[in-house]
């Protein structure tokens, strides 16, 4: 049985972008697309007009949002099977529930109703920090949505081997016939001293053959299980932020692992790196969890 892809709607703008990003990979991996609304409309009952005899106003609100986002992918991408429901529930445990029998989950970069401080709604971010399933968070500019860059950017963590990340970039790249960008950052901090830096005696050189190391090792299986992908490696010296921010600005995507522990706060549990690709990437983020 396909696992579909799940993307949550609400009726804004930016939930109508994550529709049409997520039809477009529905298609492309050739799975089912389920269109989720979930709100605590029962709350209302009695405060607003209702909508028939039986159906509380924000219920049949609802289901007109998800009726119309299903009606509009469905036009994007006829070939695609799409399903739609409402769930009276809070949104981002909805979310986090349907992500444990699909194959992703899919959000806009801001709802209806979130504080116009937030760089990324509540709800996308309670849903990529905790999904047990790869969360992308649709945002950018419509070129980097509609994939015309043709480009993939993957952060590579310091690991003993290919991660979970590095693995769904390379297939997200071959179904799409992109170039994989694997950016790992370097910096030299002023009086470090370790082993490698008292034998090499060059700081600079060794951060940065430390880094090729660590971009040769997460993709050697890869590039082996995936000949048919082009893959550019590059180890520039600054920050991972400023790196991955700067190589999205002509990207399709940005893919990013996040570390699942236990008993870490939203924050942690993502990491600094994607949090702030979460609020400021120039294209699509797709945070995949990394177990530890």
């Amino acid at each position: 049985m396909e696992l579909p892809l799940v993307v949550g709607v609400d009726g804004s703008h930016h939930s109508l972008q994550a529709v049409d990003w997520a039809v477009a990979e529905a298609a492309r991996y050739g799975v089912p697309l389920r269109l989720v609304h979930a709100s605590l409309w029962e709350r209302y009952e009695g405060i607003a007009p209702a909508g028939g005899p039986e159906r509380p106003w924000e219920q049949a609100r609802a289901e007109e949002i998800v009726a119309s986002a299903a009606e509009r992918a469905h036009r994007y991408r006829p070939d695609v099977k799409i399903s739609a429901e409402v769930l009276p529930e809070d949104p981002a445990a909805a979310l986090l529930r349907a992500g444990l029998d699909a194959s992703g989950l899919v959000t806009g970069s801001r709802g209806r109703g979130e504080l116009a401080g937030l760089l990324l709604g509540s709800v996308g971010l309670a849903v990529a920090a905790r999904a047990s399933c790869p969360v992308t968070v649709v945002r950018g500019g419509e070129p980097n949505r509609r994939g015309a860059f043709g480009r993939i950017v993957l952060g590579v963590r310091a690991a003993a081997g290919p991660s979970a990340a590095t693995r769904f970039a390379f297939r997200e790249a071959a179904a799409r016939g992109s170039v994989l960008e694997a950016v790992r950052a370097w910096r030299c901090p002023a009086g470090e001293m370790t082993d490698d830096l008292l034998m090499n005696g060059d700081p600079v050189r060794a951060h940065w053959a430390r880094a090729e190391r660590t971009l040769d090792n997460a993709l050697r299986t890869p590039r082996r299980d995936h000949p048919e992908v082009t893959v550019h490696g590059e180890t520039p010296e600054g920050t991972a932020r400023k790196a991955l921010l700067h190589a999205a600005a002509t990207a399709d995507l940005l893919v990013l692992g996040a570390r699942r522990g236990h008993g870490h706060t939203v924050g942690l549990q993502l990491g600094r790196i994607a949090h702030a690709a979460l609020h400021h990437a120039p294209c699509p983020v797709v945070i995949v969890p990394e177990r530890v």
